[in-house]
């Protein structure tokens, strides 16, 4: 087995949200190096792929309002996006499936460049203020109020000392943005901001049974049909529904009527408090 091969395979065994620290990692480092080596101006490559505020220089540019959650400031501003990524990932996939992580990163992603755009169109305070929007922060606060809506009384150990309820530590970061707004990095927090109202809505839609991210996965399954000839069978989604699912087999009934169960559990009293056996039974059906 070549190198190559060896880092494809160990690569494919990461999970979603480690592959995309990995990704936006690899594009900080070649950003860096490219305009350290050649002594290019700071925004040479960036320019290309941020968010800038006038509509008149998006329009230009529409794909910056996914491409510009991949670029990043500075060191600090990428290692402390990627270390809440990668402790929120690890609840959520706990749960749910990969399509619906990155729908939801996207969607996040998305929402507070909208919500960066607008503001910065609409209100007076922003008016010949030359600005732009990078970073992943959005897109993590998507997922991070997410979990957070979907599992409000997870507790984690908060610096290794106190056991904070996860709903706590999402309100606290939302009054954060919203307090720090007038002072500092605005564009930012509104990004933070349309990302975490992007997170909750989802949230709370899929405990309706309506799953926001089905345009994404019809996206990602034309995407993926491209480059593959076998014809897959479609995606299960796994969601809570309140509603009735005539013409379905027993036993898939009952199926979901035991994820609405568990689902319900940690909604109630955190994911500790389920057993190893739906546990278990939680992440495969995670997987389908």
């Amino acid at each position: 087995m070549g190198i190559r091969d060896e880092i494809n395979m160990k690569f494919s065994a990461l999970n979603i949200a480690e592959k995309l620290i990995i990704i936006n990692t690899a594009v900080f480092i070649i950003n860096a190096l490219v305009v350290f080596l050649f002594q290019l101006p700071i925004d040479f490559i960036m320019g290309w792929f941020e968010l800038p505020k006038g509509f008149d220089d998006y329009i230009i540019q529409p794909w910056a309002l996914i491409t510009y959650s991949f670029f990043h400031g500075s060191f600090m501003h990428l290692f402390w996006n990627m270390l809440l990524l990668f402790f929120v990932g690890r609840f959520f996939l706990m749960i749910h499936p990969t399509k619906r992580f990155i729908s939801l990163y996207i969607l996040g992603a998305m929402a507070g460049g909208l919500l960066f755009l607008l503001s910065y169109n609409i209100f007076p305070v922003f008016s010949g203020v030359n600005s732009s929007l990078i970073g992943a922060s959005a897109a993590v606060m998507a997922v991070m109020i997410f979990v957070c809506t979907s599992m409000p009384h997870q507790e984690v150990k908060l610096f290794f000392i106190l056991n904070v309820k996860l709903w706590y530590i999402g309100a606290a970061l939302v009054l954060l943005d919203l307090v720090s707004l007038p002072f500092s990095n605005s564009g930012g927090h509104l990004a933070h901001l349309g990302g975490a109202l992007l997170g909750f809505v989802y949230a709370k839609k899929l405990q309706q049974g309506n799953d926001m991210g089905r345009g994404i996965y019809m996206i990602m399954d034309s995407v993926s049909s491209l480059f593959s000839k076998s014809k897959k069978a479609p995606m299960r989604t796994v969601y809570r529904s309140k509603k009735s699912r005539k013409g379905n087999a027993p036993e898939i009934s009952d199926h979901q009527k035991k994820i609405d169960a568990i689902l319900d559990k940690i909604s109630k009293s955190g994911y500790e408090s389920l057993s190893r056996e739906e546990k278990d039974f939680l992440f495969n059906a995670g997987k389908d």
